[in-house]
C-alpha cells in the first residue's frame, strides 16, 4: 500500500503535563481526501502541526511518503503545503502580489514565478480578480486565494486546517470544487480537519475521529455510518437529568444496540426503529420523562461522532464569529 501519511504511536505532551496526543496510529492512502474530526482540544491541530514539521512529537514517529517528519523535515516541506485556520494573506495588496510574495518565500525560480502564479490563480478561479486588492474579495474568495498560495508549488499533500470555516454553503462548495480539481490534475492527497460534518461526509474518502488524543474510529463515511448497525431514534426530552437506570432499561429492550445522551437529546440505535419506538416511549413515560420530540432517521456522521466521541460536533461559534468579523472589516476597507 502506498501511504502518503503513516503515523506510529505518536505522542505529544506539552510542558510535561498536557497530553495532546496519546499514541496515535494512522495511515492515509496516496491520492485520497482524508478528514480528521474531533472536539475542540482533541489533538487535531497538534497532529497536523507535527505532520507539517512545525512541532516535534514527544515520542512515536510520523512519515510523509516514507520520509520521517523530524529527521527529514526539509525534504518533507518540499512535498507539502499548509493552509492554517488563521488568515494568511495580506489584504492591502492584490491577489497577484500575495502570490508573488509566497513564490519568493517558497524559493520559486524567477523564471517560473509568473507562470506558476497564474496557474494557481486559474486553479482557484481568481484570474480575473488577480489585480484587485484583497480587501475587496468576499470571504470565499479570500479562502480560495489562501489555497492558491498553498498550491503554488504543486504539493503532493495539501494540509487544510478548517478550510471553509465561516463561509456560507455556496462558498464552501466553490472552494471544494477547486480543491478536488487540483487533486485530480496533480494526483495530490488532501488531509483536512473540519467542524462541518457534512463536509467530511461529502468530500472525504476516509474519515477518522480523534478524541482525547486518540483515534477512536476510522473508515469511509459510509462504513462508519454502517458501524452503528441500525436506525436512529432521536428523542428530545424535557428533563434530561434522569437516573442512569432509565438508560439501562431502554438499552435492555429487544433490538436496541446503543443509547447515547447529549444534553437534552437521547439517540437510540435500533435494528427496527419503527417497532422499537413505542417500547422506548413507554419506558420513558413510566419514569415520568417527558418527550418533546421524536424522530427516526438513518445514521448520519453526526450520530457516528456522538457515539465515538460522546458529544455532538458543533461548529466553533466563537471562531466562526471571529472569522466573519474579520471578513466584514475587510469589506469596509
Amino acid at each position: 500500500m502506498d501511504y502518503a501519511i503513516s503515523v506510529v504511536g505518536l505522542t505529544k505532551v506539552y510542558e510535561g503535563r498536557v497530553k495532546a496526543l496519546d499514541g496515535v496510529y494512522l495511515n492515509v492512502e496516496s491520492g485520497k481526501i482524508f478528514a480528521l474530526l474531533g472536539p475542540n482540544g482533541a489533538g487535531k491541530t497538534t497532529l497536523m502541526r507535527i505532520l507539517t514539521t512545525q512541532i516535534k512529537p514527544t515520542s512515536g514517529e510520523a512519515y510523509v511518503f516514507g520520509l520521517n517528519v523530524v529527521r527529514d523535515g526539509a525534504r518533507v516541506r518540499r512535498l507539502i503545503s499548509y493552509v492554517p485556520q488563521e488568515m494568511s494573506v495580506w489584504t492591502d495588496i492584490s491577489g497577484y502580489e500575495n502570490l508573488l510574495i509566497y513564490a519568493k518565500i517558497y524559493g520559486v525560480p524567477p523564471s517560473e514565478r509568473d507562470r506558476l502564479i497564474w496557474d494557481a490563480l486559474e486553479s482557484m478561479g481568481l484570474s480575473e480578480f488577480a489585480n484587485n486588492l484583497v480587501r475587496t474579495y468576499s470571504g470565499g474568495m479570500i479562502r480560495r486565494l489562501e489555497c492558491a498560495c498553498a498550491l503554488l508549488t504543486k504539493p503532493k499533500i495539501l494540509f487544510l486546517d478548517e478550510p471553509t470555516i465561516g463561509l456560507d454553503p455556496s462558498a464552501r462548495k466553490a472552494v471544494w470544487e477547486r480543491l478536488k480539481a487540483f487533486m485530480k490534475d496533480y494526483d495530490a492527497t488532501i488531509f483536512f480537519n473540519t467542524h462541518y460534518m457534512d463536509e467530511a461526509d461529502l468530500y472525504s474518502d476516509e474519515t477518522a475521529i480523534i478524541n482525547r488524543g486518540r483515534i477512536v474510529a476510522s473508515g469511509t463515511p459510509e462504513s462508519l455510518k454502517r458501524s452503528l448497525k441500525g436506525e436512529i431514534i432521536s428523542l428530545e426530552v424535557e428533563n434530561p437529568s434522569f437516573d442512569s437506570r432509565v438508560l439501562e432499561a431502554v438499552k435492555g429492550l429487544d433490538m436496541i444496540s446503543d443509547v447515547i445522551v447529549s444534553g437534552d437529546e437521547i439517540s437510540v440505535v435500533a435494528q427496527d426503529a419503527e417497532a422499537s419506538l413505542p417500547k422506548v416511549m413507554e419506558v420513558l413515560r413510566s419514569n415520568k420523562i417527558l418527550v418533546r420530540r421524536a424522530s427516526i432517521t438513518k445514521p448520519t456522521l453526526d450520530d457516528v461522532f456522538l457515539k465515538y466521541a460522546g458529544v455532538r460536533l458543533e461548529p466553533s461559534a466563537g471562531r466562526i464569529s471571529e472569522v466573519r468579523q474579520v471578513r466584514r472589516m475587510i469589506g469596509r476597507g
